[in-house]
């Protein structure tokens, strides 16, 4: 890769993990509650956003718009339990499991290396939730897989490729328009700082990453985009102990070695099925 598609590959990745900790931060303190979150989140990028436009929402931005508002929605309600590597190694796993399947139905396969590496995944996935005194609580954890589910949809929308900056612009308009309900869960909750941190997160970990995620996702091809996500948990739970004290757990750090090394595992041998053959050769 080029050196300016590997840089917008870094800064995408620091994004991501910048929501984690900004989400984690503002929701995980009471700072704010997660609808309002979720509201100024869309709307403080919507408004960023709309000089880029150009031309008004259409039907076709439907699809990414809703997946866009799922992200967001259950990924706020989550981290009101989930800490921020827990929720980020969670969130990614779904979206890596996501784009593998969405890879499977379009008629690409995986060897022996890949199902091995699948199910490496899956296990530490299931290890990670086993019921012991660390197990994250069931439904932010179902909240979070759901809000990767939708994430590796918008991925997956954006690699349509065309116009990656008005797309998302469009996406985050439709977005924020309806999630408006959403704010009237606990508005008393909201602080002066966590509107601040909503409004940042939508401003620049979000508008500005998802710009940017759109604009390079394109030039890379799947395995490259489902690989370099994988460095988004690593990267949160590394930031999440400096900057918010938060202990990263031996269960954790092995789940979490267990997801992505199976992920990446299953990644690299994922080739597309081979045309049948027409004709005789000569």
């Amino acid at each position: 890769m080029r050196l300016s598609t590997v840089l917008l590959v870094v800064t995408a990745v620091l994004a991501f993990a910048g929501n984690s900790l900004i989400a984690r931060t503002a929701i995980g303190q009471d700072l704010i509650a997660p609808g309002p979150f979720s509201v100024i989140r869309l709307l403080a990028g919507a408004l960023v956003l709309l000089p880029l436009l150009r031309r008004k929402p259409r039907p076709e931005d439907i699809p990414g718009a809703l997946a866009l508002l799922a992200y967001v929605i259950g990924f706020s309600f989550a981290y009101r339990e989930l800490s921020a590597a827990t929720g980020a190694l969670i969130l990614f796993a779904a979206v890596q499991f996501t784009i593998i399947a969405a890879g499977l139905m379009r008629g690409e396969r995986l060897g022996g290396r890949g199902f091995a590496g699948l199910t490496l995944a899956g296990g530490g996935i299931v290890w990670l939730l086993l019921p012991n005194a660390a197990t994250p609580a069931a439904l932010p954890t179902f909240m979070m897989a759901a809000a990767g589910m939708a994430w590796g949809a918008y991925t997956i929308i954006g690699r349509q490729g065309g116009d990656a900056m008005g797309q998302t612009a469009r996406s985050f308009v439709i977005a924020a328009l309806l999630s408006v309900p959403f704010g009237a869960i606990d508005p008393d909750m909201s602080t002066g700082r966590g509107i601040a941190l909503a409004a940042f997160a939508g401003v620049v970990t979000s508008a500005f990453g998802y710009v940017l995620w759109y604009k390079v996702s394109p030039r890379l091809s799947l395995g490259v985009v489902s690989s370099s996500q994988l460095a988004t948990p690593i990267v949160a739970a590394l930031a999440a102990t400096i900057l918010l004290d938060e202990p990263v757990s031996w269960r954790l750090a092995l789940a979490g070695a267990a997801v992505l090394g199976g992920i990446a595992l299953t990644i690299s041998p994922v080739r597309q099925k081979p045309e049948p053959r027409t004709g005789s050769s000569l």
